[in-house]
């Protein structure tokens, strides 16, 4: 069934499920490919799945685009699905009017055992919330590829370590979710994306009908986020956040996973608790209690709203 918190769908065969998301890229354009393959291969491990087969489609816009162009998105599209072991099996590449630049609308299969799907509605009260990584790494990459000339105060050395984000400790979460998956129990994954991770959590809450509370001095921002937060005024929160995964784990189960997902060399902490319904969705940050913020619209999009 569809529903918030919901980012992929599953189809049932008699030995095991098909895991299916599409999704576009809307705000990149460099390394938009890239992009394309990773943000739907991740839905599919949040399912508890294995990426397999990617399709793409290939939006260009009329009298900006040439052969090079075209090529090199596929390009970065061959070399992610070869570095997750997808095949790349069909797609569709058009010249289409009214466009300012190129989109990709990528298609992921996948396949996963029928006893190892996981649905976020699974989650339930006494469950550790883990994070892994930390948030906002996408929008940091996205914002620094994207506005490099908003951020040349900053430095170039700077500005090159957020582009850098992009790739280390990069935007896939398929190795971290395969790694707990086969670890431990897991009764939930989310991997937030729009919105950041508070929206994750808000879906991820409605999807299961708990509350949470979240510990904000255990989440990490990196350096780089940070302080472009702080330069461009925007809440690292609701900041495009694909690179984090969030696991709900039985209370006990927290120090396995962490253990087997740090040795291979991602790190990842335990930023809260799920909770009842009626408590709330809330946040802990120096000794006070509050509501976690909602996000309307994504801090990337009103970067670039604003920016116009």
């Amino acid at each position: 069934m569809p529903g918030i918190g919901k980012d992929a769908t599953v189809i049932s065969f008699p030995d095991r499920y098909l895991v299916a998301k599409t999704d576009p890229i809307t705000f990149a354009t460099d390394q938009i490919g890239w992009y394309a393959v990773h943000v739907n291969a991740n839905d599919i491990a949040a399912m508890g799945g294995d990426p397999r087969w990617f399709l793409a489609t290939l939006l260009l816009p009329e009298g900006k685009t040439g052969f090079g162009e075209a090529e090199a998105i596929f390009a970065q599209i061959a070399q992610a699905c070869q570095d997750l072991g997808v095949v790349l099996c069909g797609g569709h590449t058009e010249i289409t009017a009214g466009l300012d630049r190129p989109i990709v609308i990528g298609q992921m299969l996948g396949e996963v055992e029928k006893e190892k799907l996981i649905v976020p509605e699974q989650a339930r009260p006494g469950d550790d919330i883990i994070l892994t990584k930390g948030i906002a790494i996408e929008g940091t990459a996205l914002i620094a590829r994207e506005k490099e000339s908003l951020l040349r105060t900053l430095g170039e050395i700077f500005v090159k370590k957020c582009r850098s984000l992009l790739r280390e400790p990069g935007i896939s979460v398929v190795r971290e979710a395969q790694i707990a998956n086969h670890t431990a129990v897991i009764h939930a994954f989310h991997d937030p994306t729009e919105g950041g991770l508070a929206t994750g959590l808000h879906e991820l809450a409605a999807a299961a009908r708990v509350g949470m509370l979240i510990e904000m001095e255990r989440i990490t921002v990196l350096p780089e986020t940070a302080l472009l937060c702080q330069e461009l005024r925007l809440n690292p929160l609701g900041l495009l956040a694909s690179g984090a995964l969030v696991i709900a784990a039985p209370e006990g189960e927290a120090p396995k996973i962490m253990s087997a997902i740090q040795e291979a060399g991602i790190s990842a902490a335990v930023i809260g608790k799920i909770l009842e319904k009626e408590k709330g969705i809330k946040m802990m940050q120096q000794g006070q209690v509050k509501n976690l913020p909602i996000f309307s619209r994504d801090e990337v999009a009103r970067f670039f709203e604003r920016g116009k």
